[in-house]
């Protein structure tokens, strides 16, 4: 009888106390029912196992439920978590990025500011994401709490009741023509990095020497000036790659539009780029000088080994990138 009653305190104590009583009583009725005349103690173990453990039973007795999102709206949240949660991580890194060098007066030294930019970015990355977390997941506990239907099935992402008709508008994606989050989030890193790399390369992309006190800035590579005359067509590139891995996000899979899409935007980048670099007046006067004398070669030697250096390997990333695109479409 002592197992009885301790199994019934067990679940009535995680109920609401005007109910308990009501349910203790309806609890030991159905106990004693399940039981032979003349039980021993095997015999109500073997009752109170049927019944389960205490926690479950109280579970049902309750009108909330005991966990934070249930089955029926966890996978639209864990779906929601993973789209917002990296893009809310990289817009605030290029929004620190742009802060510091907006309030960038040139005194510290820049690999200076580059250690604090990361550092400083880590730290608002993180504080992003666990404020995206907690905010997510703070919205579906209140849904989950104010759903008072008593459907379990997960919800799809229109929250609505999963129907075969469903799969129809889900496409299969073969792993090699899928795109993953990580290609998407990634050429948008680099967007922003090359992007800050343009207007401020008198500051960042530069000769640096290094000494007992760090490394210090020596001379520029390229004429800011000239560098920032064309900035209207490279921020058309920008829009172009951002844009691009949107559409990426929204396909997740590699398609013949997509890959002309790509190869319409690495071909418009890459005739901007060779604009760009042949302009005779594009790289310091330092910078060639500096490099040449390093070299033992004549200044012109210089500047045209690095514009064709650097047009054949642009060149060739972007012949690479085309081809993947097409490739990756065709599978299936």
């Amino acid at each position: 009888m002592n197992l009885i009653e301790i199994y019934i305190q067990e679940v009535t104590r995680r109920l609401p106390e005007k109910n308990r009583e009501d349910i203790a009583l309806e609890l030991q009725s159905t106990i004693e029912d399940m039981l032979p005349d003349e039980y021993e103690e095997k015999d109500v173990k073997t009752v109170l196992e049927k019944l389960g453990n205490p926690v479950s039973l109280a579970n049902g007795y309750r009108d909330r439920p005991m966990h934070l999102i249930g089955p029926r709206y966890f996978d639209v949240y864990v779906s929601l978590l993973k789209m917002i949660l990296p893009i809310a991580t990289i817009i605030s890194f290029i929004a620190v990025v742009a802060e510091f060098f907006i309030s960038y007066q040139g005194n510290a030294a820049v690999i200076n500011v580059i250690l604090d930019i990361f550092s400083f970015g880590i730290w608002r990355i993180m504080e992003v994401g666990i404020q995206t977390f907690f905010w997510l997941t703070i919205v579906f506990a209140i849904i989950e709490r104010a759903d008072k239907g008593k459907d379990e099935q997960p919800l799809t992402s229109s929250l609505s009741k999963w129907t075969p008709d469903d799969l129809k508008n889900i496409p299969y994606i073969p792993k090699e023509r899928a795109v993953s989050k990580v290609e998407v989030f990634g050429s948008l890193t680099w967007t922003a990095i090359w992007a800050t790399l343009y207007f401020y390369a008198n500051k960042l992309v530069g000769v640096y020497h290094g000494d007992k006190n760090g490394l210090e800035f020596v001379t520029p590579v390229f004429n800011q000036e000239v560098l920032l005359s064309f900035w209207p067509i490279v921020l058309l590139a920008i829009a172009g790659e951002i844009g691009l891995a949107l559409y990426m996000l929204i396909k997740k899979q590699w398609s013949k539009r997509l890959a002309t899409y790509s190869t319409l935007l690495h071909l418009i980048s890459a005739v901007i780029f060779i604009v760009i670099l042949v302009n005779p007046n594009i790289f310091s006067e330092e910078f060639i000088t500096y490099m040449a004398d390093l070299f033992s070669i004549t200044t012109k030697q210089f500047t045209t080994w690095l514009v064709s250096g650097g047009i054949f390997l642009y060149l060739a990333s972007v012949a690479y990138n085309i081809y993947e695109g097409f490739r990756k479409s065709r599978v299936h």
